[in-house]
């Protein structure tokens, strides 16, 4: 999830502008001298995560067109934005807004497309705020979250849509559903038209959530065990650990993140040499939640317990955190997570 080398370089067109990457650069520092966004870059140079530029890399600063060619004046529309909620998936998150799995993957930098985070906000192309009854542009208010239905034995599809008075044709359309007649125990579907309780700070967790939360209690109870032995605050632990990989063991993002705290082989090595002064085994659950929750430690005392930047330089990196503070696209990770301090701390 931190610092690794090795993204796609962008093919430039001959009327873009670009720039080479040195040693030391950052996004921020580049956006900074080429009067650009950090957001602009990772969008021209579809890189999905900034801290992952090489030396040598050609970034576009800029497509400009020929200038024989006039430019008409972009449209500005407010593209609807979808919280991912447990259990669901961009299959069901594209029919829902009648868009494809690709544009949203696009909109949003998604380095993998099977891995949503609880809380996550998704740009939805194509999509736009409504206008208010006086004509003026408001922000759209976010469709209904749908309800989420965790299978247990016996249940049949039939039995659920009668439950939440939809339909069977419904939710296999919501959630992918090639076959029916098979479902699978534990599995999470979306339910169309039943709308979930709201959440907030005094709403307690939903029921799908809590039974996803008690599958993984082994997991739970590392996290805890590391926590109170290492002084990290137990809900915080947990709530970034549900956030990067919902305590899950076997999660390997694209980047190369690992386990349940979704660390990269460089920052295992960095805590392991510099912090725990023990190997970790990033495979290992044990281990790599010490390994976690060892790097939550160092930047808690860091940042003097600020966990916006606590949570800044376990997502953009140390570096970054340090120079630039929170980036904008970093404060969506920061919300989920203190939204899941606050189920975890009751």
């Amino acid at each position: 999830m931190l610092i690794a080398v090795g993204a796609a370089a962008m093919p430039a067109a001959a009327t873009d502008r670009v720039v080479v990457v040195h040693a030391g650069d950052t996004l921020s520092e580049i956006a900074l001298r080429h009067g650009v966004t950090v957001a602009q870059l990772l969008a021209l140079n579809a890189i999905p995560d900034p801290n992952r530029i090489y030396p040598g890399q050609r970034l576009r600063l800029a497509a400009e067109p020929p200038a024989s060619t006039p430019v008409p004046a972009p449209a500005t529309p407010t593209p609807i934005v979808h919280v991912v909620q447990a259990g669901e998936h961009l299959t069901g998150i594209a029919k829902r807004y009648e868009t494809t799995i690709a544009a949203i993957v696009k909109a949003n930098g998604i380095a993998n497309p099977s891995y949503l985070r609880v809380g996550q906000r998704l740009s939805i192309p194509g999509t736009v705020a409504a206008a208010s009854s006086s004509g003026n542009p408001a922000a759209a208010a976010p469709a209904p979250e749908p309800s989420i239905h965790v299978v247990a034995a016996g249940d049949t599809l039939s039995g659920i849509a009668h439950r939440y008075g939809t339909t069977i044709a419904s939710i296999v359309n919501a959630n992918g559903i090639a076959n029916p007649s098979y479902l699978r125990v534990g599995q999470h579907l979306s339910i169309p038209g039943a709308t979930a309780p709201a959440t907030g700070s005094a709403t307690p967790m939903t029921s799908a959530m809590a039974s996803a939360v008690a599958s993984h209690d082994e997991i739970r109870t590392i996290i805890v065990d590391e926590a109170r032995t290492q002084g990290v605050p137990v809900a915080f632990a947990l709530a970034v650990a549900w956030q990067e990989s919902g305590w899950q063991a076997g999660v390997v993002s694209r980047a190369g993140a690992v386990g349940v705290m979704q660390l990269t082989p460089p920052t295992a090595d960095w805590v392991a040499s510099t912090m725990l002064h023990q190997t970790i085994k990033l495979s290992d659950a044990r281990s790599n939640v010490r390994a976690g929750v060892c790097l939550l430690k160092h930047y808690l005392v860091r940042y003097h317990d600020d966990k916006a930047l606590v949570l800044a330089a376990y997502y953009q990196g140390q570096t970054a955190a340090d120079r630039y503070g929170v980036y904008p696209m970093t404060r969506s990770y920061i919300a989920s997570i203190m939204a899941l301090e606050a189920f975890f701390a009751r």
